[in-house]
């Protein structure tokens, strides 16, 4: 059987790193699925969930990353998946993102409606909103 070798990194941490069988990007576009001698193609990451469909010798099964933006390249099968902002779905913890949520808009309301950085924030309260919502539509880290 054909495998992929991927890449998934955000800029502070390798999130995964080996084969997958296959993988479902979620693209600015939807959702871009990418199995063994696929087209090569370089595509914008929307936000929502990646799903990697591991190869048996990564253990099988299903991982799910959480990602907000960056983009994929897909060559040679290989995938580089570089993500702005991206979490294991088992590496979320409800209790860590509401106090980061909550950071973030004491953070952002210390800035004027017209004051270019609370673009930082509105960001990371959209990346904490989104984790929080798929954790508690998930039942994560209750």
């Amino acid at each position: 059987m054909s495998l992929i070798t991927c890449k998934f990194v955000r800029p502070d941490k390798l999130v995964y790193q080996g084969h997958v069988k296959s993988l479902i990007l979620v693209t600015s576009e939807g959702e871009l699925g990418v199995w063994p001698k696929h087209s090569p193609i370089i595509c914008a990451l929307g936000d929502g969930v990646v799903r990697l469909n591991l190869a048996d010798e990564a253990g099988g099964g299903v991982l799910r990353v959480l990602v907000s933006g960056g983009y994929a390249e897909v060559h040679n099968d290989e995938v580089i998946v570089l993500a702005d902002h991206a979490r294991r779905e088992d590496e979320i913890d409800l209790d860590r993102e509401r106090a980061d949520l909550a950071e973030a808009m004491a953070d952002r309301d210390r800035f004027g409606a017209d004051d270019v950085r609370r673009a930082h924030y509105d960001n990371t309260v959209r990346w904490c909103q989104q984790l929080i919502d798929y954790a508690e539509s998930h039942k994560q880290g209750v």
